[in-house]
């Protein structure tokens, strides 16, 4: 072999090995930002148990008293979960999220092409529960308001649609922006058909803040270490820092071959 192969030999296989390096790189960050978001949530939850207690307090006595109005279609105990797939789906993921936690922004933006693939096609029910843990460990509402409008897309048959979009313009996790109902009329529009009179009427009357207070209850009284928890089909993934997004298909294709 001439000299000049054996160089271009090396010089592909250092190109090849910079370039494993460098995806191996990407996914240790994408990871980080995964798990570090996910740790301000968490140790945020820790910190301030009281605020959290002296918040539900209020939220019985302020515009979340009122009858517990569930949204269309919602299912399980106490109709708390907005179920997102088929019913006959073999695996179920559920998730707690919050839409003001940077975590559950980073859950989503890694693990959402995903999802859509595996609930568009028939193999993954999803049963999500939403939480108000950042009203809770830096007060305002905007956890709230934002859960109630998500509940509103429900009845409209849109909640995957508006959820995506809450997400996609999550304010700083300091900024309360979601606590403006009009700032959530405004991105309901980013939704083919949403902003009707009645979708309108159900964010600006908090048809759904109760049924939130309660999910959120519910959060608490589960004993989750912080948003999002994610659970397939009972045990929890977000726990698992090897997992990924193809790790997670994987193991839904799995469960659809049983």
């Amino acid at each position: 072999m001439s000299e000049k192969n054996r160089d271009g030999k090396r010089m592909a296989r250092e190109r090849l090995a910079a370039e494993r390096a460098k995806h191996r790189a990407a996914d240790r960050r994408r990871r980080a930002l995964i798990v570090g978001a996910s740790v301000v949530c968490v140790l945020g939850l820790a910190a301030v148990i009281g605020v959290v207690a002296a918040n539900a307090g209020k939220d019985k006595k302020s515009e979340s008293s009122g009858p517990v109005v569930a949204p269309s279609g919602a299912q399980g105990k106490d109709s708390l979960a907005i179920p997102v797939g088929q019913d006959g789906a073999k695996a179920t993921l559920t998730v707690w999220e919050d839409f003001r936690c940077p975590a559950c922004k980073a859950f989503e933006t890694a693990y959402r092409p995903t999802l859509h693939e595996l609930v568009d096609a028939g193999k993954l029910r999803i049963e999500y529960h939403l939480a108000t843990l950042i009203d809770g460990n830096l007060g305002g509402s905007g956890s709230r308001h934002a859960a109630n409008a998500a509940a509103c897309a429900q009845d409209a048959g849109k909640f995957r649609d508006l959820h995506d979009v809450l997400y996609e313009n999550q304010p700083e996790e300091t900024d309360d922006a979601f606590a403006d109902n009009g700032k959530l009329i405004e991105l309901a529009g980013k939704v083919k058909g949403l902003d009707t009179p009645a979708f309108r009427k159900c964010v600006n009357d908090g048809t759904h803040n109760a049924w939130v207070v309660k999910s959120n209850q519910a959060f608490q009284a589960g004993g989750f270490s912080g948003t999002p928890t994610v659970l397939l089909d009972g045990k929890n993934i977000y726990q698992d820092q090897t997992m990924t997004p193809a790790k997670l298909k994987q193991l839904v294709e799995d469960a659809n071959k049983g």
